[in-house]
């Protein structure tokens, strides 16, 4: 089983941002989008990713099953803290393309949603996210690259 787990303190109550999700999303990742408004049975995701919102507390936690994998992932608040883990019961080939790239994808883009939301409550980050050496790689190998504009 895989267990991740990212948490930041903002200094502000944190329930107000589990419901800003989307408008915080980080618009250097792909878009997060879902079929309807968030709230239970909203499906939609990021780039590949899917998955499904099973649970919605407003202000409180948003909890989403994947699509194309065991497991799920949630995004909570408590008191001034947020926090998203993701847990996966994943097949072996899930897991090796989680410890060869997902993993590294997974924390960057967390990292940068928390500081979006950071800036959101009204202070920069101690410690701006950035992207390691590893990261920059693995996007630049699975980015499609743009094609030119025709004239």
């Amino acid at each position: 089983m895989i267990r991740n787990i990212h948490t930041r303190d903002l200094g502000v109550p944190a329930g107000p941002f589990v419901d800003r999700v989307q408008e915080l999303w980080p618009p250097a990742w792909s878009k997060l989008e879902f079929d309807r408004p968030l709230g239970v049975g909203a499906d939609g995701g990021h780039g590949p990713i899917r998955y499904r919102c099973t649970e919605f507390v407003p202000g409180e936690s948003v909890t989403f099953e994947f699509v194309d994998m065991s497991g799920s992932h949630t995004l909570s608040a408590s008191g001034t803290v947020l926090r998203h883990e993701l847990i996966g019961r994943f097949a072996l080939v899930d897991r090796v393309r989680w410890a060869l790239a997902i993993r590294w994808l997974h924390d960057a883009c967390m990292e940068d949603l928390f500081d979006a939301c950071e800036r959101a409550a009204g202070r920069e980050p101690k410690a701006p996210a950035r992207w390691s050496w590893y990261v920059r790689q693995v996007r630049r190998l699975f980015t499609p690259k743009r094609q030119p504009q025709r004239a």
